[in-house]
């Protein structure tokens, strides 16, 4: 199936352009609620690919929201996954302009899924440096955790058979919002 239009073939519609900014805006809001002690040293780190535009949205909605400017980070993952198949993966590297110690780290993804994804971005985060706290945000947590990893800010809960795939498509990578799930 292409990416090319989010509900093409759609099974099930997860969230429309709508739901996932409201999902996000009420993330963005559980994020300054959270961590409303530590504001002067919170930062957003995105997963590459799609936890990089979200994590700038959640930013761009804190601004709106606060007037305050979290620095975003982008994270390749890539060299700390456990399943690297290819002898010579594509490696898109990591861009954290700020200094992670000592900050409240929230890491941003589109999808929680076994938690090994998550694993992989905290393994490559340590690597920068030392956060006081690392907490974790998800658009869409669709279960089937392999390793004991809980999402503190979810968008939605969507409970999926392991043969489905949730697709999450961002305008800026995409052209469209929206995320659906689809079976094999």
């Amino acid at each position: 199936m292409s990416r090319t239009s989010v509900y093409e073939h759609a099974h099930s519609k997860v969230l429309t352009p709508d739901g996932l900014n409201r999902s996000l805006r009420r993330i963005s809001h559980e994020i300054l609620e959270r961590n409303a002690s530590c504001l002067d040293r919170l930062a957003l780190v995105g997963v590459l690919s799609r936890g990089v535009p979200l994590a700038q949205r959640i930013s761009a909605n804190v601004r709106q929201f606060e007037g305050l400017d979290l620095p975003v980070g982008s994270l390749d993952i890539t060299l700390h996954r456990d399943d690297l198949e290819q002898e010579a993966p594509e490696v898109r590297g990591s861009s954290v302009p700020f200094d992670v110690t000592g900050k409240t780290v929230v890491l941003v993804d589109d999808v929680l899924y076994t938690g090994r994804t998550a694993r992989a971005a905290m393994d490559a985060l340590l690597e920068l440096g030392r956060p006081a706290a690392i907490r974790l945000a998800i658009l869409v947590d669709r279960g089937h955790r392999e390793l004991p990893i809980r999402a503190d800010h979810v968008g939605k809960n969507v409970p999926t058979a392991s043969g489905e795939r949730v697709l999450v498509n961002l305008e800026e990578t995409d052209g469209e919002d929206g995320v659906i799930v689809v079976g094999d």
